[in-house]
């Protein structure tokens, strides 16, 4: 038998979790993806959907504050998000059909923890932060500091994501967005990447790039990174640039593509970025 504790106050949702052990769910997409699949639903879960506290988005200095119940459509349509996170807009536009962006949310993308998650690049190349919450209190967390490993992440059994605090894009930097799956659309990605650089004069003053599904977690590229900044942007370089990222990607062999291919596109997506300077 399976008990739903639905609630509508954060106060009721943090008393459940300090008492008893519960899924939480908030759209439920991935659960009903597990669910259909044949496996069973967990026998206690915390129901948060109805935490509208939850679903807000305003500005504070330099970030967007974005609720973590904030769905991809809302993301999709509001206009501080196109502003200021326009690669956020961007892999919101291709997680799902229509029916999955309306149900689906952002704080759910993140602690459900797949490296292939759309959101999650652009998350870790723009530094955001993590609010988690609890009876005990509330704390922020580094995005590229929440996950542990695969699907693992520092939130605690009593605590529940609150709100992202996403840096806004300067109106100097340049950000994109590429994902490569099997379909432009409702396809698990093979190779999902999010890029931010500020370049002046064809030099590189500085570079973020992230990526997903070619470790067991959501990756900064850090080593590239190092090695293209402060570099000026040359056939050269870009062909470095192709051959550190794709060595520094840790992929596997899987169902949906092979670890050469998602070591040649990694390469290939950072030398596209490039060439649009």
């Amino acid at each position: 038998m399976v008990t739903v504790h639905s609630v509508q106050e954060l106060s009721q949702a943090y008393k459940i979790l300090s008492q008893e052990s519960v899924k939480v769910i908030a759209g439920g997409t991935d659960l009903m993806v597990l669910y259909t699949g044949g496996l069973s639903l967990p026998n206690n879960i915390l129901d948060i959907w109805q935490l509208n506290e939850l679903r807000s988005i305003s500005e504070e200095q330099n970030y967007l504050k974005i609720g973590a119940l904030c769905t991809y459509t809302e993301l999709i349509n509001d206009k501080k998000v196109k502003e200021f996170a326009p690669s956020l807009v961007s892999a919101s536009r291709t997680i799902g059909a229509v029916q999955i962006q309306n149900r689906g949310t952002l704080g759910g993308n993140i602690v459900n923890g797949s490296p292939a998650g759309d959101s999650l690049p652009v998350l870790a190349a723009f530094d955001a932060e993590l609010e988690l919450g609890s009876a005990r209190g509330t704390r922020r967390v580094a995005f590229n500091e929440f996950y542990t490993g695969y699907r693992q992440t520092v939130l605690a059994s009593d605590e529940l994501l609150l709100n992202i605090f996403l840096p806004k894009q300067q109106e100097k930097e340049k950000s994109d967005f590429y994902k490569v799956g099997t379909r432009a659309a409702q396809a698990i990605s093979k190779v999902v990447m999010a890029v931010r650089a500020t370049v002046n004069d064809n030099k590189i003053e500085s570079i973020a790039i992230s990526l997903g599904s070619v470790a067991p977690t959501v990756i900064r590229a850090r080593v590239t990174e190092q090695m293209l900044t402060g570099a000026e942007i040359t056939l050269e370089l870009i062909e470095q640039a192709k051959t550190a990222l794709s060595q520094e990607v840790k992929p596997i062999d899987d169902i949906r593509s092979t670890e050469h291919y998602r070591r040649v596109v990694t390469g290939n997506l950072i030398a596209k970025f490039l060439r649009g300077f």
